[in-house]
């Protein structure tokens, strides 16, 4: 029989983020938002809960948990606040994920205790100015001298790249030519911050997210040593397709999340709001719409909650991610757009949470891959 109820331990994590989520995130949420500033006392509060720990192993300073405890984290705080969810999604999914999934003994030890307890964050280096979801386009280059990686290229869009307590971050560059394929070699390399030549350059000023960290790169001439290598030369692109399928899940999380926090506040305001004498809630048209909303975040849950059993169960998952991503970053912008509607004027105010979902969603449709790139990996496995 299938059951689709949360196990203890996993409901454990929910109520303890969830309360998190509404005592400690929600009330800053507005402030940092307004102000775009990066939340450290939160993103601290995160790592003494272990959260960013969550999937990696105890002996490596984490929880010793699995993916989905993360992704139910993310959809707790995603309901509140996403610029604090991807935070927390970038620097464990694409953060330390690399690292955990790919990396040797000693650069597991070096890196992930500080990383699995929010001391330090990591960025996750793949996009470039025309090498968006064409990764393999990578122009970035890295040659191997005397014993070092001479890195020159530039990176786009990287979350938690430009923080006080960012310690690294990893770059697919251009390695050398496949002599069987004469296609590039790309490669992953890890790259401290403060590498004399990587240049952490101005923060983007984005319509939402304002309050995550997100930065171009410049590398020019980096050194970084030849044993910070991440994982097999050569497999750098496949080792990032792997990192892009688990954070796709993660993302459909945090979408769920968004599209549950907008549903919260329109069924609220739906039952206090009245309008010709009855809550705007009695009248069809609104009652409906927030049933719609209902919908979608029970289908994006539900997409969620598939992917990641097939993840945990060892089998294929890559079609289920982009089902899930593609659902649920929909749901999200859709439930954005109708809270927004049902709030009226004040929906348009900056201040109200519906405003800044509505202002956030739309780039859970772009990143970790857009829906054009989910409904092409969906068609191509129909055969299409």
């Amino acid at each position: 029989m299938l059951d689709l109820e949360l196990d203890e331990h996993y409901q454990d994590l929910v109520n303890v983020v969830r309360e998190f989520a509404n005592d400690v995130v929600a009330p800053r949420s507005a402030h940092h938002d307004a102000t775009h500033t990066f939340p450290y006392e939160i993103v601290a509060q995160m790592g003494e809960l272990g959260l960013f720990g969550l999937p990696i192993g105890e002996e490596f300073g984490g929880m010793g948990g699995d993916y989905f405890a993360l992704a139910l984290a993310l959809e707790e705080l995603g309901r509140v606040d996403q610029s604090v969810a991807i935070t927390l999604e970038a620097g464990v999914s694409l953060g330390a994920m690399p690292i955990y999934r790919f990396g040797n003994q000693d650069q597991k030890e070096r890196w992930l205790p500080d990383l699995a307890a929010g001391k330090s964050l990591a960025g996750f280096g793949l996009t470039e100015p025309g090498a968006g979801s064409d990764a393999s386009a990578t122009r970035t280059k890295a040659e191997l001298v005397d014993g070092h990686w001479n890195i020159t290229g530039s990176k786009e869009f990287i979350t938690n790249s430009g923080t006080d307590i960012t310690s690294l971050v990893t770059v697919t560059a251009v390695t050398g030519v496949d002599e069987q394929t004469g296609r590039k070699e790309i490669s992953t390399l890890i790259v401290p911050s403060k590498t004399p030549g990587f240049t952490v350059e101005p923060a983007y000023d984005k319509v939402g997210w304002r309050a995550s960290d997100t930065h171009p790169l410049t590398f020019n001439d980096a050194q970084v040593p030849e044993d910070h290598l991440l994982g097999v030369r050569g497999r750098g692109y496949a080792h990032f397709l792997e990192i892009l399928d688990e954070g796709r899940i993660a993302m459909a999380a945090l979408a769920t999340g968004a599209a549950q926090g907008c549903l919260d506040e329109a069924t609220q305001y739906a039952k206090d709001r009245t309008s010709f004498g009855a809550p705007i809630g009695s009248y069809q048209s609104v009652s409906f719409t927030i049933a719609r909303m209902a919908s979608r975040v029970h289908t994006a849950r539900l997409a969620y909650y598939a992917a990641a059993a097939k993840m945990l169960a060892g089998k294929d998952f890559k079609v289920e991610a982009a089902h899930a991503k593609l659902i649920a970053s929909e749901a999200a912008m859709d439930n954005a757009r109708d809270a927004t509607q049902i709030f009226g004027g004040y929906g348009f105010i900056n201040e109200s949470l519906v405003a800044r979902h509505y202002r956030d969603s739309k780039i859970l449709e772009i990143g970790e891959g857009t829906s054009q790139v989910q409904l092409m990996l969906i068609a191509r496995s129909l055969g299409l």
